[in-house]
């Protein structure tokens, strides 16, 4: 890597803001998302999943408690149908089988009649009372029931008792089942799934930060390498392909270093080209100038051509600078635009007016030709400055005896200036620098014509300014046509 300490302040805070924003936005937003994306993946499955398993669990254990119930029920109401229990004496086998099954499933049995009179109940309580409920009432017209009470955590099942044809209902009988052992056995597994998910969620609070610094590595070698370009290592390129992000990171940030490459370049060139430009008049005027301070009694005649060659180079340098200040000013200017709205046909023609003569000295035939009348909002100094630039190139870089032809014309939207002439041309791989400031296509030849190469940068410029565009089509040694399109109402 070569140390290059040429890019400007501009450009790097435009790098050390993109380093910023990928430390502070990308790698810590990227870090945290990958944090929540991993718990939301891990730890919320896994609560869902304590809550499934602990409702299904239940469900279960009642389901199958319910139907236990309801085959010992089934079982007892045909040993009481087969004793006649209703008109005669119960047995004390079926009454130690109904104690039996209140004891194992740590319920109560009540069988009642069909006049809703309690004849059994293995806590002796009620015996003798009457009850009425809608499963009771069910449950005599054949259809047993089955119940889960949630909140009181008890399962009650009635199963009706048929006399001994099996014909008719004449009694019910109902068992009230508490659910505590199955409470029991669900706060068992609560507790263990609590600890399975305790540690399913450590397990992804540390999967999460280490797959957050493992995806977050490319980022931050991107921000290294960017870290680097604003120390001055401007042939760093970015090759990160881990990802498709990383990747449209990498590609986007290649194009603004090569982006600003150009602009250094151009910026260096550019720099390179005024001191060159400033110092070829200055070294002419200090040779001419030691001619005559080495030589005694000098001629008034070689006194007076020394002088006058002299009076060119200061007016040379001085076009040079004017130029310059121009583009300068064209450059800090460009929010303070004095638009107002300007006849382009009054306009152009002053323009033209001022250099008919110009172009008189090599017989060259200046024809302004307009479609319509055009008003538009424009900065009358500025874009007489582009305008000027353009008709003056087209006479300069003419053939003697040739034209330039100017027109305007206009849409609902926009005018469009055409400057045409039937000069040298430009080069078919020139075309694309001629905007460019101190580019010339003939070096020797723009000598000869005092040109700056400044012009068409100022022409640019200005046009740009107005949020307009310039065109150039050019067949060297036939001529070229300048295309200026600029709105008619300017906005900001």
């Amino acid at each position: 890597m070569i140390r290059n300490t040429s890019i400007q302040n501009g450009e790097l805070v435009i790098i050390s803001g993109v380093k910023k924003y990928l430390k502070w936005n990308v790698l810590k937003s990227l870090r945290v998302r990958i944090l929540l994306l991993v718990l939301l993946a891990g730890v919320v499955p896994t609560l869902v999943l304590y809550e499934v398993i602990l409702s299904s669990y239940e469900k279960r254990e009642v389901e199958i408690r319910t139907a236990e119930i309801q085959n010992q029920c089934t079982i007892l109401c045909n040993q009481l149908s087969d004793s006649n229990y209703l008109t005669g004496e119960i047995s004390d086998i079926v009454r130690s089988e109904l104690v039996q099954i209140s004891n194992i499933y740590s319920g109560r049995v009540l069988v009642i009649d069909q006049d809703f009179r309690i004849q059994e109940d293995t806590y002796d309580m009620d015996r003798g009372k009457t009850i009425v409920s809608e499963d009771v009432i069910r449950c005599f017209e054949g259809k047993g029931t089955g119940n889960y009470d949630a909140e009181n955590q008890y399962i009650e099942v009635t199963s009706p008792v048929y006399n001994k044809g099996m014909e008719k209902v004449t009694g019910v009988m109902l068992i009230s089942v508490s659910t505590e052992m199955i409470m029991d056995s669900m706060q068992i597994m609560a507790e263990r799934i609590k600890v399975m998910c305790l540690a399913t969620a450590l397990v992804v609070v540390i999967l999460a930060f280490v797959m957050g610094f493992v995806m977050v590595r490319p980022f931050q070698r991107i921000n290294q390498s960017i870290a680097a370009v604003t120390e001055g290592y401007e042939d760093d390129y970015l090759h990160e392909n881990t990802y498709t992000e990383t990747m449209l990171i990498s590609d986007s940030f290649n194009k603004m270093l090569g982006r600003l490459k150009v602009l250094n370049d151009s910026r260096d060139e550019f720099v390179s080209n005024v001191s060159h430009e400033l110092k070829t008049p200055l070294t002419s005027m200090k040779v001419l100038a030691d001619s005559l301070l080495i030589q005694e009694d000098v001629p008034a005649e070689l006194y007076k051509e020394f002088m006058g060659d002299l009076s060119e180079e200061i007016e040379r340098e001085n076009k040079i600078i004017n130029d310059l200040l121009s583009l300068v000013k064209l450059d800090k200017t460009a929010n303070t635009l004095n638009i107002k709205s300007e006849n382009m046909n009054t306009l152009i023609e002053r323009i033209l007016k001022r250099l008919r003569p110009i172009a008189a000295t090599r017989n060259i035939e200046l024809v302004f030709e307009s479609f319509r009348p055009v008003t538009a909002e424009v900065d009358e100094v500025k874009i007489t400055l582009a305008i000027s630039n353009l008709v003056e190139n087209a006479i300069k870089y003419n053939k003697e005896s040739g034209w330039v032809h100017v027109s305007l014309n206009a849409d609902h939207k926009n005018c469009y200036i055409e400057v045409a002439d039937s000069g040298v041309g430009i080069p078919k791989e020139a075309v694309e620098h001629i905007f460019e400031r101190f580019y010339r296509v003939d070096k020797s030849h723009s000598r000869e014509i005092g040109g700056t190469g400044l012009g068409l940068a100022i022409a640019r410029s200005a046009v740009v300014m107005h949020r307009g565009a310039i065109k150039v089509y050019s067949q060297y040694g036939e001529g070229t046509t300048f295309t200026v399109r600029i709105p008619l109402t300017y906005v900001s």
